[in-house]
């Protein structure tokens, strides 16, 4: 076990896990891989890293960039946010309208309804909107729960990720990497 996980205690160790399993869904429907973000050979490079302080809009548009921030928001208890987003766009993005009035009931009740597992924060009127918008399923159902938690996402947990030690890390990371690249070729060229 690695350092940094055996100072946990067993009940963080087994939240640590749960999140982990209920994340698993979510990332395996986007492709998406915490994995990305260690050390290796995909790795984002110092200029996509610092790409992200520039909008927010930067950091999701990027696949490490977004796995990044994922990984963020586990650390923080708050991935449902970003499941939350996503689970929104891919319903958003449903073809067949037969398929909206389960795929919205699923997303509601996933994050939405007062006994939600992964309930998302947002305000009464906004909950009370999105079910009066349930009775007819359609594309922009999740519209106003879906805006909240990305300016949510975006003025608070975003702010946070570009101050993290772990976003810190990965601008090292990318720092170290790149100059040794550089001082490759340099030594090649000689």
């Amino acid at each position: 076990m690695c350092k940094g996980l055996a100072s946990l205690s067993t009940c963080c160790l087994e939240r640590a896990k749960e999140l982990k399993a209920r994340l698993g869904s979510i990332l395996q429907k986007s492709n998406w891989n915490l994995s990305c973000c260690k050390i290796g050979h995909n790795k984002p490079t110092l200029e996509e890293c610092l790409k992200w302080r520039e909008s927010f809009e930067k950091l999701l548009s990027s696949k490490y960039g977004l796995c990044a921030f994922t990984a963020f928001l586990v650390s923080e208890f708050s991935e449902e946010n970003i499941a939350f987003y996503y689970a929104c766009e891919d319903y958003r993005t449903t073809k067949c309208a037969a398929k909206l009035p389960a795929k919205a009931q699923k997303i509601y009740d996933e994050f939405i309804g007062s006994d939600a597992p992964r309930e998302i924060n947002i305000d009464h009127e906004t909950r009370d909107i999105t079910r009066a918008n349930m009775l007819m399923a359609s594309p922009s159902c999740f519209d106003p729960a879906q805006y909240k938690i990305y300016m949510l996402m975006a003025k608070d947990c975003y702010p946070r990720f570009l101050r993290s030690p772990a976003y810190r890390d990965l601008v090292c990371q990318a720092n170290r990497s790149a100059k040794a690249t550089k001082q490759r070729r340099q030594g090649k060229k000689v």
